[in-house]
């Protein structure tokens, strides 16, 4: 096939898009910033134009839809940027795919189930009234949305993905970025950082989230939407622990407390359905996901 992947740039788009071309595909990845990567074209897709070039002259048999603003904090600091980008970009991928009738797939959050407390399955959203705790969760839960829409209106064909905490290698820090992500570096470098005990969370290892998105092309189910996430429910303190530990250092630079606002408690997750139809496996556990992360962070900025 013929595939583009959108935010092919991105700490889930890059792997994915060798997984895809691995497994013999011809891939193009698209992204904001220049690169003389091969196959690569830039692109925002909050200008509607450039995704028209994109898309109107390369003639893509499937699309798989990872550009967005990142984050709950990010949504708040950038808003302008994350609406823009999230909610009229992925219009745009819509528009054109009412036009030229690829299959697509598009990643949505975890965070759109809000501070549900029960088993996060997917059927949830169709039988619960959630709110939304964040930005963030707002444009992913409107993404959604948009999909179903289109679908009834114009007959397209799309698949969601709702992805729980996904973390490893090729992750770059930035404030913004998962707390594994931050734990590491601001560990790494003897800087300080703040971990929440009472938030529970179930991360996926980048390799194991990158395997199953990819199957979707293979086993491609028009409608559906999937929860992908790993299989040990953990609070964060373990996280730093595993992190503090391989590093041999002590906690006295991390700071305690219960809970943080405007995110979900309890993450809790039904993956029942990707393994089923997907063949989801979680097969790096955090004890091994997290040294592998910290040693790439450490070649990447500390040189060793």
């Amino acid at each position: 096939m013929k595939i583009l992947v959108t935010g092919g740039l991105g700490a889930v788009g890059k792997p994915l898009a060798a997984e895809l071309e691995k497994r013999g595909n011809e891939v193009w990845t698209a992204d904001r910033a220049h690169s003389d990567e091969p196959y690569y074209v830039r692109c925002d897709i909050g200008e509607f134009r450039q995704v028209e070039n994109l898309l109107g002259n390369m003639d893509f048999d499937f699309v798989y839809h990872l550009a967005a603003e990142f984050g709950r904090r990010n949504g708040e600091d950038h808003y302008e940027n994350l609406w823009r980008t999230n909610v009229i970009g992925t219009k745009h991928i819509i528009r054109l795919q009412e036009r030229l009738k690829f299959r697509m797939v598009i990643t949505s959050s975890s965070e759109v189930y809000g501070d549900y407390r029960q088993v996060m399955a997917e059927e949830v959203m169709d039988k619960v009234p959630v709110r939304q705790m964040n930005d963030y969760a707002m444009t992913k839960w409107v993404n959604e949305m948009q999909v179903l829409n289109s679908a009834d209106q114009f007959g397209t064909e799309t698949v969601r993905v709702r992805l729980f905490n996904t973390y490893g290698p090729g992750e770059y820090f930035s404030q913004y970025r998962s707390a594994i992500c931050v734990f590491v570096y601001r560990a790494l470098h003897n800087l300080p950082y703040t971990v929440y005990t009472r938030h529970k969370r179930t991360s996926s290892y980048i390799d194991d989230t990158v395997r199953t998105l990819a199957n979707i092309y293979q086993k491609f189910k028009p409608g559906m939407v999937y929860n992908i996430a790993g299989s040990e429910l953990h609070d964060m303190k373990e996280c730093s622990d595993i992190i503090l530990h391989y590093l041999g250092k002590n906690d006295s630079m991390v700071e305690y407390r219960d809970e943080q606002p405007g995110t979900t408690m309890f993450k809790r997750v039904d993956v029942s359905r990707a393994i089923n139809d997907l063949g989801h496996k979680s097969m790096v556990s955090l004890e091994d996901g997290i040294p592998r992360t910290i040693e790439w962070q450490r070649g990447v900025y500390l040189g060793d």
